[in-house]
């Protein structure tokens, strides 16, 4: 089993920045993507960044993309999504994954949910205008 838990989150007016951390623990070899999910008010939950943990590749939403930046530190288990010039549609709360299966996910399906095994609790983003 792994455990995931989400650090960083806040409130913060549009243009800002905010650092998300989630660390890892439990069963960690296993694991080869991590990634962050999103959940807006009264919206579905949906991919934001992965990371192959293997080669360091991410991959992006496009309303995301040049905004935020995802990364890890494998000597401390933590994954990282560094966010700039937020804005009010990035309110949600963000969700870190993992994926403990193995495999590799094809190009189209690395931010689909349920390619991902382990969930956080999630942390509260909020950006004002």
């Amino acid at each position: 089993q792994v455990q995931l838990v989400e650090s960083g989150g806040g409130s913060v007016q549009a243009g800002g920045s905010l650092r998300l951390s989630c660390a890892a623990s439990g069963y960690t070899d296993s694991l080869n993507y991590m990634a962050w999910f999103r959940q807006p008010p009264g919206k579905e939950r949906e991919g934001v960044a992965t990371i192959y943990l293997g080669k360091s590749n991410t991959y992006y939403a496009d309303s995301v993309e040049g905004r935020f930046t995802i990364s890890k530190d494998s000597a401390k288990n933590t994954m990282y999504l560094q966010m700039n010039s937020l804005k009010p549609e990035d309110t949600a709360m963000y969700y870190c994954a993992a994926r403990g299966r193995g495999g590799q996910i094809r190009v189209g399906r690395k931010l689909a949910a349920d390619e991902y095994d382990y969930w956080g609790q999630g942390t509260q983003v909020t950006v004002s205008s």
